[in-house]
């Protein structure tokens, strides 16, 4: 178990002394909380988006949901914030996981909706830009949507999937680019010659 300073006291940090700190279920104003660092805590984001303290998976789904709402990144690390402290966890890709998508309208008027491991649902648009990158060892895409305050959640295989069918082409100059719209907003998936 780690351990965190408290002034001149050390004593051990689990999930529960953390959850004590937290009284709300939506996302904190973690952006403007600067609390001293504390220490690591023994806790994992998995690539796949289950949440792991001390090797075991989270299991209770309120846990999770009130952890992701106090995440922060700073300078490429991860922490869980409060307005007292702040420790540091382990983030295999990225902290959320973009689950299933949900379609309406058409055209300028369409509006890609994810729904996240957390239950959260976010609108791609100005403040959920979805990139692609593309992946330096395996050249395959690396799609994700952003949440908030340096956060993204990666697109799962099978959304991605989905939002390649509804894709659009264009071509310039001989490359082909493949986009979606959501909000009034296009968003490049990727581009091939010819």
């Amino acid at each position: 178990m780690s351990k965190i300073e408290s002034g001149n006291a050390v004593g051990p940090l689990n999930p529960e002394s953390l959850v004590r700190h937290i009284e709300q279920q939506t996302a904190a104003p973690v952006h403007l909380w600067d609390p001293p660092f504390c220490g690591e805590m023994d806790m994992l984001i998995a690539v796949d988006g289950t949440w792991y303290h001390q090797g075991q998976p989270i299991r209770r789904p309120a846990m999770v949901q009130l952890f992701s709402s106090v995440l922060k990144k700073e300078k490429g690390r991860y922490y869980l914030v409060t307005p007292v402290e702040k420790v540091g966890i382990q983030v295999e890709d990225c902290p959320f996981v973009a689950r299933t998508l949900e379609v309406s309208g058409r055209n300028d008027s369409q509006q890609l909706k994810f729904t996240l491991n957390t239950k959260e649902q976010i609108t791609a648009g100005a403040e959920h830009m979805i990139t692609v990158r593309e992946d330096p060892l395996s050249g395959e895409p690396h799609p994700l949507i952003h949440v908030r305050n340096g956060l993204n959640a990666l697109i799962s295989r099978n959304v991605f999937y989905q939002l390649v069918e509804l894709a659009e082409h264009r071509e310039r100059s001989g490359v082909t680019s493949t986009f979606v719209r959501s909000n009034k907003h296009s968003f490049q998936l990727g581009s091939y010659q010819g």
